[in-house]
């Protein structure tokens, strides 16, 4: 069992190293003021003051979690009826489907994007619609994956129970199949909400910089400005923001499963 325990010394290190290391420094740097040197080291909470005294910085937040919270709706709208219906259908039929779901998946994102940008921009549509368009192509997949992994999984004995019991189809699926889906929903409202809250080069690449979120802004202190005290700060208070939407979301996942 010892010899097992040490193969999990690498991923340490490399947690350490490239996950633990940099969030110390984002830390550092959030609570210190612009100009340190080695020898004096000013802590400060200017950083968190300059950004919530602003108006401008809070209603870029409020603008993300706005973005966020449409999309990930828009996904599991989407989402849930897609992965549904693949659920019911064949296992080499299934098959066929999930890699369809996956297939544009294997291109890196930000060319997907590119792609996007070259299709909407002769479209005329608002910025707002094209964030939003270019965010629900490339996260939905995530939501039907995480839906449709919940579903396939589904005891289908326990749907004919309850037909047994005199559920129609929709009392079936409202008392069975939707709270028994309830974790895939919670997974992919994590796997979209999350990354899309904080996401920069899509609303950069596709809102024509007219519109700007929570990502541009840490992207523009740390690499334009180069203010990294400013952006470390953002950065800082935008995980603090993941981590109790992270917390919320499990509460309700727990809620659910204690019932």
């Amino acid at each position: 069992m010892k010899s097992f325990r040490r193969l999990v010394y690498p991923y340490l290190v490399w947690a350490i190293i490239f996950i633990v290391l940099p969030m110390l420094m984002i830390v550092f740097y959030a609570f210190t003021a612009e100009g340190n040197s080695v020898m004096t080291i000013n802590f400060t909470l200017e950083n968190f003051w300059r950004f919530f005294s602003d108006s401008i910085f809070i209603n870029v937040l409020l603008r993300s979690l706005k973005l966020a919270l449409i999309t990930t709706l828009i996904c599991i709208l989407i989402g849930y009826p897609s992965a549904y219906f693949m659920a019911k259908l064949k296992s080499n039929s299934q098959g066929v489907m999930v890699l369809l779901i996956t297939l544009p998946m294997w291109i890196n994102m930000l060319v997907r994007t590119y792609a996007w940008r070259g299709l909407l921009l002769e479209s005329g549509l608002d910025p707002e619609i094209k964030v939003y368009i270019g965010m629900i192509y490339n996260f939905l997949p995530f939501m039907i994956l995480q839906i449709y992994t919940s579903l396939s999984k589904l005891d289908q004995s326990l749907i004919v129970a309850a037909h047994d019991l005199g559920c129609d189809n929709k009392k079936a699926f409202l008392k069975v199949t939707l709270p028994l889906s309830i974790p895939g929903i919670i997974s992919g409202i994590t796997l979209v909400f999350l990354p899309a809250v904080s996401s920069f080069f899509i609303p950069k690449l596709l809102g024509g910089g007219s519109y700007v979120l929570v990502g541009n802004l840490v992207e523009n202190y740390f690499v334009t400005t180069g203010d990294w005290n400013f952006g470390s700060a953002i950065s800082l208070i935008m995980t603090i923001v993941i981590l109790i939407s992270m917390y919320f979301t499990r509460k309700f996942d727990y809620s659910k499963e204690d019932r």
